[in-house]
């Protein structure tokens, strides 16, 4: 029997694409920075790991744990949402330590087994702001932007040794974490000077009267089809808008 082990499964895109595979049969290690019950089944093909992804000894501890694997789903991420102009650069490494080096930090976490083993797949969710120009996104966008070059690269060293590296772009869902701060006005790190104000308050009402979103299923089923292809495709957009802006690019 097959085990994923996905990052970031607390709510969201990881916990559906949780759901997803322990529905299809599979081993679910799932893992959250702070494990909370009740987020998942109770079940004996489903484990929750505590796992903070810009923590070097949590990395390693959760690995143990984990046991052999077969796919790493790289879902833990932030949002970041604002004008660059008013961003901190604290808040800038913030991002990046989550959405970027937690990525490449679990992946080098798991390469020797999957190496040595001559199998397994890495999957790194992004966003479909790579397709496109989202505005107020330019440190989200540019932490996620770089996942996409990483994992592209590391799909050509990783093909010798049969080992598979993927991504999936979710478009907009309006019950993330992301869209939550997106849409509410209020979010902490929705840093907007004031003679930005006028244009980001446009930009955001434009946002959430668009027509097409993505559903977390939508997300959990392209995450799917990424770990079982084989065909060579690198990116897997999810969602009808991210879809879209794939075609449009």
């Amino acid at each position: 029997m097959n085990t994923v082990l996905i990052t970031g499964t607390s709510s969201g895109y990881g916990r559906a694409t949780a759901l997803h595979f322990h529905e299809q049969g599979w081993n679910v290690i799932a893992t959250m920075r702070t494990p909370r019950a009740g987020v998942l089944p109770e079940s004996d093909r489903l484990r929750v790991v505590e796992l903070d992804v810009t923590e070097p000894a949590s990395i390693t501890a959760a690995f143990e744990a984990a046991g052999p694997i077969d796919v790493l789903v790289n879902n833990a991420g932030v949002p970041s949402i604002g004008v660059f102009e008013g961003t901190p650069m604290a808040r800038v490494r913030e991002v990046f330590e989550a959405n970027t080096f937690g990525v490449m930090a679990t992946t080098q976490a798991v390469l020797p087994r999957f190496r040595e083993r001559g199998s397994g797949v890495v999957v790194n969710v992004t966003s479909s702001v790579v397709l496109g120009h989202m505005p107020l996104s330019a440190v989200y966008k540019a932490s996620k932007m770089a996942v996409e070059g990483f994992t592209a690269s590391l799909a050509l060293e990783l093909a010798p040794f049969g080992v598979r590296a993927k991504t999936v772009q979710p478009g907009a869902c309006l019950t993330t974490n992301f869209a939550v701060r997106a849409t509410n006005g209020a979010a902490p790190d929705e840093m907007v000077p004031e003679p930005y104000a006028a244009w980001a308050k446009k930009a955001m009402d434009s946002f959430t009267a668009q027509e097409l979103f993505t559903e977390e299923t939508d997300v959990a089923e392209a995450v799917w089809r990424a770990v079982h292809d084989t065909t060579g495709q690198l990116r897997f957009p999810a969602g009808p808008d991210a879809h879209w802006l794939a075609q449009a690019k």
